[in-house]
């Protein structure tokens, strides 16, 4: 979360509990420096950089309600937590009206107060992200820079786009649903010798096995019933371009020959011609399917899925991504409030909680959705909490519990594995080799485990 040990500035006039908390927070990986009244911390403040101040209520001359103003008004970036006495709810009431960020109750608890330490750095470090983002959000990407986002996950996609750009070499594209697996295939496209020609695009889950081998590969007239004309297929029309073959799971078992005779042969028969066309494209397919797995379901050739997956790049999901998410969200925020001509400069340090804090199913294309919703409710200058629909603003993370919803429940150890690769293919959304490398298993270990658990399938 922060680049060292979270620094805590503690404050409070009693040198034995400021001795008591140092200690304690230092046993727990915090690097406190402790001031014994309200102007020596602010006079600290000036000149140094904390995470949080921890401040006690009852103080002699600034007290802690006048410190948290003092506080909020020359770092509204740093929290502050303030010690009350114990059942003390109008004074803990007081010190957030104050600008407080979080209140603890005496006699203090170590790990509580570490808790809450941990989750006010994180609160500072997302406003400062915020900061940023509206700061840069005004500066649109450059031609090009497509795939926002600095995760090490995304770095990595992008190097291997710029390295495999220029090659003719077919790419598989892979990652769940909403991840931008069409805006990778336009920017290898976009960044390739090929950028000159067309791109085309087509779904081979949206049309039926004659339809879709009609508008791949063309026919003549009379090739079918009404086929009054011929048709030029869509490979055809990607020449000297780029074939984007989306869904390529789903592609009919049918059909797969003939791909891969293109892929192989580079020639193409129009559907009832007697003469082959020479073929000029690039192939980039993309899938949220597990092919492997379905190779082994005999659902897939696993030829032309050796032809396919020559370069491999795998798209990480939106969870995965970390401050990605608010890079994303900022983007899509200046760009929906532009169309829809509202005045908003970005989101709320609690609204960015609140969507890092989301697992994000629908990945990229569920954040745009969500910006569409919050822009279109929001009424003020930054989206808030309140802005944010219902599943993401209740959204709260499910613990792993493997045992069950009770820590008394005792299962056999059988019982435990079952329940755990349960929960892997869930979060998976039910991708076998994924799970299998989760898991650290070879995949044929785990389709053993699932037909003995009675999971298959």
């Amino acid at each position: 979360m922060t680049n060292g040990p979270i620094r805590v500035l503690v404050v409070d006039d009693d040198e034995a509990l400021c001795q008591t908390l140092e200690a304690g927070l230092v046993k727990r990986d915090f690097d406190v420096t402790c001031r014994a009244s309200g102007e020596d911390a602010l006079a600290l403040l000036d000149t140094s950089d904390f995470h949080v101040v921890v401040t006690d209520l009852h103080m002699a001359h600034l007290d802690g309600i006048a410190l948290c103003q003092r506080v909020a008004e020359r770092r509204p970036d740093v929290p502050v937590i303030v010690l009350t006495s114990f059942g003390s709810f109008d004074t803990a009431v007081a010190a957030i009206r104050a600008g407080a960020y979080d209140f603890i109750s005496k006699p203090v608890q170590l790990d509580v107060l570490g808790i809450a330490l941990r989750r006010a750095a994180e609160h500072k470090l997302l406003h400062e992200e915020v900061r940023r983002l509206r700061s840069a959000v005004a500066v649109p990407p450059a031609d090009g820079e497509d795939l926002l986002g600095t995760s090490p996950a995304m770095r990595a996609v992008r190097d291997v786009i710029a390295r495999v750009a220029d090659s003719e070499a077919s790419v598989l594209i892979t990652g769940e649903s909403g991840t931008g697996k069409e805006v990778v295939a336009r920017m290898l496209h976009k960044t390739s010798r090929r950028q000159g020609g067309p791109f085309v695009a087509v779904n081979c889950a949206a049309m039926p096995e004659p339809l879709l081998e009609s508008e791949l590969f063309g026919h003549t007239r009379g090739a079918f019933t009404d086929a009054k004309e011929a048709r030029v297929g869509l490979f055809a029309r990607a020449t000297h371009g780029t074939i984007f073959l989306d869904e390529i799971g789903d592609m009919p078992l049918g059909l797969q020959p003939k791909l891969l005779r293109v892929l192989q042969e580079r020639v193409l028969r129009p559907l009832g011609g007697s003469s082959e066309v020479p073929v000029d494209v690039r192939v980039i397919a993309a899938t949220n399917r597990d092919l492997e797995s379905a190779i082994e379901e005999r659902r897939f050739r696993e030829d032309l899925f050796f032809r396919l997956n020559v370069i491999h790049i795998e798209l990480p999901p939106l969870r995965a991504r970390g401050g990605d998410i608010l890079t994303l969200a900022s983007q899509f925020i200046a760009k929906v409030a532009t169309r829809e001509k509202k005045s908003i400069v970005g989101v709320s340090p609690s609204a960015a909680e609140k969507l890092v804090g989301y697992s994000w199913p629908g990945n990229v294309r569920e954040l745009q959705n969500c910006v569409e919703h919050a822009v279109a409710l929001a009424r003020y200058d930054q989206i808030t909490p309140e802005d944010l629909p219902d599943k993401i603003r209740n959204y709260k993370s499910s613990h792993v519990l493997v045992a069950g919803d009770d820590p008394s429940e005792l299962v056999p150890m059988e019982e435990v594995e079952r329940r755990y690769i349960l929960r892997v293919l869930q979060a998976v959304a039910g991708n076998k080799t994924a799970a299998a490398r989760v898991l650290g298993i070879e995949r044929k270990t785990l389709y053993r485990k699932l037909e003995r658990y009675g999971l298959g399938s």
